[in-house]
């Protein structure tokens, strides 16, 4: 019985490159008791497997989170599979916005402790009393007031290419980092109406909850995050207030919400907003860069990198363990090649 993917990581990369079948890419979460997560687990792996589906979903004893991709063609039963699962009946699918069918080549569904990594000890408030749900017409309404206080529950290299107009855009890496540090960005305005937002919600279930127990009174959150927030804009014609690009965990690491470009390539500082990962294997690291840097760099993130990724293969892994990239000194999209090879201060 097959229960893992088994096939070389890249060699399934390339397929999904060369396939032209259409696929569906979506997102979805639910919390929910499990008592045997790794039972469940293997039951939807079976299940997904047989519709060819790709993707990375966590399950945990709380429920399921996934980022998915499904042959357009097998998307009915797909969504057929769900409604056999009583927990996951009438579950809101959040469908891409940019779609080419490149997100996932693989699927992968791993059992973890929760799934989502937030930190927070579940048993010391309640996790069901959360903020009140937005669609896009109330958010739109309510970040009007001056009453209103909007925060971005993401990352600082989401928020950088891409975010609402006037909400505060946390310096964090993490969502487990976040919390703090936005509750001490909150400190003295526990009366205010407190709007959060993240990708497709899930962070955002799970704050609104926890600031309502810190003492915030107001607590509100977009209902089904920028995903669905952008699809309901272009269906009901109403003000888009998102500007840039909404970044996305998987292989295609964005997608436009509106034409403005609001970020630079942390080589040259040129207008872009297209996220990459180093091409040098030993550091990886999440930057943003230009086609121009990208050709100049050969697709790395810096002139170390690029001459390091044209040695020998018999030398870069001779050399990898004694040398330092910007991958294991700095966090996602923290280094700027630019300023860091023109000896500028980095900012």
């Amino acid at each position: 019985m097959k229960l893992h993917n088994r096939v070389n990581g890249e060699e399934l990369r390339q397929r999904m490159l060369e396939s032209n079948e259409p696929r569906t890419t979506l997102s979805f979460y639910r919390y929910y008791q499990l008592g045997n997560p790794q039972i469940f687990r293997d039951h939807i792996y079976l299940k997904w497997a047989e519709l060819d589906v790709f993707g990375r979903i966590y399950v945990a004893n709380e429920g399921i989170n996934g980022q998915l991709s499904v042959p357009t063609k097998n998307f009915e039963a797909f969504k057929a599979v769900l409604q056999e699962v009583t927990f996951m009946q009438d579950m809101r699918l959040n469908i891409a916005i940019e779609d080419d069918g490149k997100s996932f080549f693989k699927l992968k569904i791993l059992v973890r402790e929760k799934i989502l990594a937030d930190g927070l000890d579940d048993n010391t408030f309640d996790v069901t009393n959360k903020g009140v749900h937005l669609d896009a017409a109330k958010f739109n309404e309510i970040t009007e007031d001056p009453n209103t206080i909007l925060v971005d529950m993401r990352n600082h290299y989401e928020s950088e290419v891409g975010h609402f107009q006037g909400a505060i855009t946390p310096d964090v890496e993490t969502f487990r980092s976040s919390l703090p540090e936005i509750e001490d960005m909150l400190k003295g305005n526990e009366e205010k109406n407190i709007v959060m937002y993240c990708t497709g919600g899930i962070r955002c279930e799970k704050a609104s909850a926890y600031y309502k127990h810190r003492g915030f009174k107001n607590v509100y959150q977009l209902d089904g995050g920028i995903i669905e927030y952008a699809r309901q804009v272009e269906q009901q014609k109403l003000d888009n207030k998102f500007i840039g690009k909404n970044f996305v965990f998987d292989e295609r690491l964005g997608e436009k919400i509106s034409d403005d470009v609001i970020s630079q390539c942390h080589q040259c500082g040129a207008p872009c907003d297209a996220h990459t990962n180093c091409a040098n294997d030993a550091c990886h690291i999440l930057f943003i860069q230009c086609p121009s840097c990208a050709e100049k760099y050969a697709d790395n993130c810096s002139q170390k990198c690029k001459d390091f990724s044209a040695l020998p293969e018999a030398e870069r892994q001779a050399l990898k363990p004694k040398m330092e990239f910007n991958g294991t000194k700095f966090g996602k999209g923290r280094y700027k090649a630019y300023h860091k090879e023109k000896g500028l201060k980095m900012d």
